[in-house]
């Protein structure tokens, strides 16, 4: 017998006690209905009713304990009995009693209709309770165990689907992600649940009660739990939190169709993209499919931060074939596995080399023939171009120039310049290198337009000489290209940025350095940003320089000060920061358009086109020949001076 019973698993031994234990209180349920109806005395029941009961429970009790079998009631864990059960019951308790009083009251006697109403009853009332005052018992013991802990007393910001989810998970699950915090005040904005209580927690009011709840209730951590917050609206929800000392975690966006997937777990911390978010901009982009879908289109510095982005939206475009070209092998082989795994059906290539080297680049584009260029290639470090000024102009410059020269040859119909707000009134080498780039955008575009591109030099060979800076073999009239430039600012995230450093120096305790107290900078993600880039592309028809509206400057001592806070520290006491002065060449703001530059509307009011400055085409190339002579000879100190020459609005 004993090893009968090691045989049988856990959960069958529980469903035969349930089976029996329904047995026997359906039994009892319409014994106790009828002795109900007759004044709770059993010698005033009727023998007619007393033989129909005992020649058709039996029966009918094995009718029930088979209903429940069918409804899986049998194989439930009812330590985690939700709704779902209680709905399998009310089905079961349905099924039974119209088959009671069909099968009774037309086969064998009528019955008083109390004894089905009672017998009913106590049959739902019996089945539920055993099934589910062991979930009780069990929630009761973890409630138990998590006040005797030293547990973190949480204010949750949302009574919504989301924060139902969230609150069950922290309060009533045991071993759960938040197991040792417990909500104990909800916040929300609607006033209709204010006073009202969920689980067992109050709703307390709307967010002007944050504070006063934090000093009420002890108040260590707040979970935002609205996850279809606008970045505007969360950004404001987010500074009204920061106001205490709280640690702040929020549910992702991600999840604010999914409500079946929310738990604890999913709360995340505080970003810094979330405290200067922006709301989401609307584009309307049938014009940027247009131009994309079915092209070629070819990417250099793919794999960078505005490259691989450049990628990854080009991508959903569907064009015929996407070039990822990139001088770092590493960079360019992880973008290709993300884009290959999220479109596998996509016609990706991806290239190694060097904007630098005119052979390389031009054998791609005789090869792929690209209709769309993006050349996101470039030396972006202030303070590294400072110390490297002939790699700056070999890089930025001379890229751009081979590039921009061999989109020409091959037929390209448009070529847009990745450019930077540093480019104006430069005061450091790379803000300057990138000016010139600009200047070669609309030299080029100004050669091709005037059909005298034949007269625009081609260049082969590292050595810069007279013989090698001659004009190249495409004839006049024949190219098409459209050249333009794209001008924004600080991207949020993106490599070697003021963010991912303050990040790094949080973790190892500090200090926090930056420059100067006083300095802002302009900032955008990354992927809004290129959005926008290839919004202005598509909208493109030659020789513009488009401005991004950047939003509202950001101070960065702000800026360290939030990125602490947001780690749960506190600025000045737990991590330093420190003023170390302004690098060579570093601006305390930065500027949008030079002032000889006016700003024209576009459709779209992020996006401006600035009126680029006139130059002599003809004499910006024969300064270009001096400038590349001087890098290639790495003449650092006669290169900067060039640079000043060539670019008259650089102050460095």
């Amino acid at each position: 017998m004993l090893k009968f019973l090691e045989r049988i698993k856990h959960w069958h031994l529980i469903a035969y006690i349930l089976l029996a234990y329904d047995l026997v209180t359906v039994i009892l349920s319409y014994f106790l209905a009828l002795w109900l109806r007759f004044d709770c005395r059993y010698t005033h029941i009727q023998h007619p009713y007393l033989e129909m009961y005992s020649s058709a429970i039996i029966p009918f009790a094995l009718f029930t304990v088979v209903i429940y079998w069918l409804l899986g009631l049998y194989r439930s864990i009812w330590r985690f009995a939700s709704f779902f059960e209680l709905k399998r019951l009310i089905y079961a308790t349905l099924i039974t009693f119209a088959a009671n009083v069909v099968v009774v009251t037309t086969l064998v006697y009528r019955m008083p209709i109390s004894y089905y109403v009672f017998g009913i009853g106590f049959q739902f009332f019996f089945a539920v309770m055993i099934r589910f005052s062991y979930r009780f018992v069990l929630l009761l013991r973890t409630t138990q165990n998590v006040a005797l802990q030293d547990e973190k007393k949480v204010l949750l910001i949302g009574a919504g689907a989301a924060g139902r989810m969230i609150l069950r998970d922290v309060n009533f699950v045991e071993g759960g992600a938040q197991s040792n915090s417990k909500i104990v005040a909800i916040i929300d904005d609607n006033e209709n649940k204010w006073g009202r209580y969920i689980d067992g927690v109050e709703v307390i009011g709307g967010r002007d009660k944050i504070l006063k709840a934090v000093e009420e209730y002890g108040i260590e951590e707040i979970f935002i739990a609205i996850a279809s917050l606008s970045p505007r609206e969360k950004r404001n929800l987010i500074n009204i939190c920061q106001q205490t000392d709280c640690k702040i975690k929020q549910l992702p966006n991600m999840y604010a169709e999914k409500a079946g997937v929310i738990s604890a777990g999913n709360l995340q911390n505080i970003t810094i993209e979330d405290v200067l978010g922006r709301d989401p901009i609307s584009l309307h982009q049938e014009d940027v499919a247009e131009q994309i879908q079915g092209k070629v289109v070819l990417v250099t510095g793919g794999g960078g931060s505005i490259g691989s982005e450049l990628c990854r939206q080009i991508a959903k475009y569907q064009p015929k074939q996407l070039i990822i070209f990139d001088v770092y092998e590493n960079n360019a082989y992880d973008i290709q596995l993300e884009l290959k795994k999220k479109y596998p059906y996509l016609n990706l290539v991806t290239l190694i080399g060097s904007v630098r080297d005119a052979r390389r680049i031009e054998s791609v584009f005789e090869t792929y023939r690209p209709n769309i260029c993006y050349h996101a290639a470039a030396h972006k470090h202030v303070p590294l171009m400072e110390d490297s000024p002939c790699e700056a102009i070999k890089n930025n410059a001379v890229g751009t120039y081979k590039t921009a020269y061999a989109a020409m040859k091959f037929g390209c119909d448009r070529f847009v310049l990745i450019s930077t707000d540093k480019a104006v009134n430069p005061t450091n080498v790379m803000g300057a290198t990138k000016r010139i780039c600009e200047m070669i955008i609309q030299t080029f575009d100004h050669m091709v337009s005037t059909h005298q591109e034949d007269k625009l030099p081609c260049l082969i060979t590292h050595h810069v000489g007279e013989k090698e800076f001659q004009p190249g073999h495409v004839e006049a009239g024949s190219a098409h290209t459209e050249y333009v430039a794209v001008r924004f600012g600080n991207v949020l995230g993106s490599n070697g940025s003021v963010v991912p450093l303050f990040k790094k120096q949080i973790a190892e305790g500090g200090p926090v350095t930056l420059t100067h107290k006083d300095i802002i900078r302009y900032f955008m993600t990354i992927p809004e940003a290129v959005s926008l880039v290839l919004k202005a592309g598509a909208n493109a028809s030659g020789g513009e320089i488009f401005v991004l509206d950047m939003g509202e400057p950001v101070k960065i001592l702000d800026l360290a000060r939030n990125m602490i806070e947001l780690a749960g520290l506190r600025p000045d006491i737990d991590i330093e920061i420190k003023e170390i002065g302004l690098r060579p060449g570093e601006k305390l703001y930065e500027e949008k358009l030079m002032s000889e530059e006016g700003l024209k509307e576009t459709e779209n009011h992020m996006i401006h086109v600035a009126e680029p400055i006139k130059f002599d085409s003809e004499e910006f190339i024969r300064q270009l020949h001096d400038l590349m002579g001087l890098a290639y000879a790495n003449e650092a100190v006669e290169t900067v001076q060039k640079i000043r020459e060539t670019v008259v609005t650089f102050r460095g």
